[in-house]
């Protein structure tokens, strides 16, 4: 392909669509599943229970410390397959690219995507381009579905949380959105913290056969207050965490603090908020901190039946009312 940048032409359907294609995401993503010249392609799957997810990504910049938008869609989707208790088998991927947008650019994140699918030994099955007319889009967007196995009779869900419940988080938290921000430049201001992008898939593996495993989900967008809502309103249980025992980076309690962020809703993008029966929390967390992606993991708080709030017990000693968060603090992280 000669054209250093995107063109309207390469969505038209002919010659130089087919070669974007060919040239750079098949290329890059070629692998028995994938038929770039089939309209529906087969995916044999083994015995079990067939989950599917889908989702769209928007980050901006498109890369970003720790990682790109191309390594995040498929860890962000073949994740929500994790926490779910499957197996991520296969992802269809659609590109809605930006007319200008730099083909070098583009090379680059489809590799990143080849990358991220291989770690997490993940096929990409099928796919679609879109062209958008300059200035219709923010360089590239990306949406991808997912296709997972997992085990027949597996339960999880937030019916199955119990009062007495013992809530985990597998890292530190914030990291995602802090790196972000910091890549966007926007406050003057510079760090190297990278973001915590990657597969959550050791850390759920980890936990399945655990028999007081609840539930598992990846706090991305609304950060973990924002799961621990959706615990509380589907369960009618009240929450209760504990500032201290909150993994945090410094950078992101600093930049937090300068800018007026609160960590517990920032996005996480390679983190795992668990709830276990109390009596196997233990047995979950050795688990975890005995894995590279696990050792800050932490138990940060409990499920109880006296109201159905979610509160921060604070370093002071003192409660306060974690809200439902109603604004996006930072639009476009995922």
């Amino acid at each position: 392909m000669q054209a250093p940048y995107i063109t309207l032409a390469h969505g038209n359907g002919g010659r130089q669509m087919r070669e974007l294609i060919e040239q750079i995401f098949a290329a890059a993503l070629h692998n028995p599943a994938l038929d770039v010249n089939a309209d529906a392609v087969p995916i044999p799957l083994p015995a079990g229970e067939v989950v599917i997810t889908t989702d769209g990504f928007t980050v901006q910049p498109l890369e970003f410390p720790g990682g790109d938008i191309g390594m995040l869609a498929v860890h962000g989707t073949c994740n929500d397959l994790a926490v779910s208790g499957a197996t991520p088998c296969y992802l269809t991927l659609n590109a809605f690219i930006e007319e200008g947008f730099a083909v070098v650019q583009l090379q680059r994140i489809v590799q990143s995507i080849a990358a991220a699918a291989k770690e997490v030994g993940v096929a990409i099955a099928a796919g679609d381009t879109k062209v958008l007319n300059r200035g219709e889009g923010g360089g590239l967007y990306l949406a991808t579905t997912g296709v997972g196995l997992r085990p027949a009779g597996l339960r999880l869900g937030l019916d199955q949380i119990r009062p007495g419940d013992a809530v985990l988080v597998s890292g530190s938290v914030g990291n995602h959105g802090i790196a972000v921000l910091l890549a966007r430049e926007q406050f003057g201001m510079r760090g190297d913290l990278h973001s915590d992008a990657a597969s959550v898939l050791p850390l759920t593996q980890a936990l399945l056969d655990l028999p007081g495993l609840r539930f598992m989900r990846d706090p991305t967008r609304g950060g973990i207050a924002t799961v621990a809502h959706e615990i509380t309103r589907n369960s009618g249980l009240g929450i209760e965490l504990q500032q201290s025992a909150i993994p945090l980076h410094d950078a992101v309690t600093s930049v937090c603090e300068m800018l007026g962020y609160d960590p517990l809703y920032l996005a996480c993008e390679g983190r795992v908020v668990a709830v276990v029966a109390a009596d196997q929390a233990a047995a979950a967390l050795a688990r975890w901190q005995a894995l590279p992606a696990g050792r800050e993991a932490a138990l940060i708080g409990h499920l109880h039946d006296q109201d159905d709030l979610v509160t921060l017990l604070t370093e002071l000693g003192g409660e306060r009312i974690l809200e439902e968060l109603e604004d996006d603090p930072l639009p476009r992280i995922c």
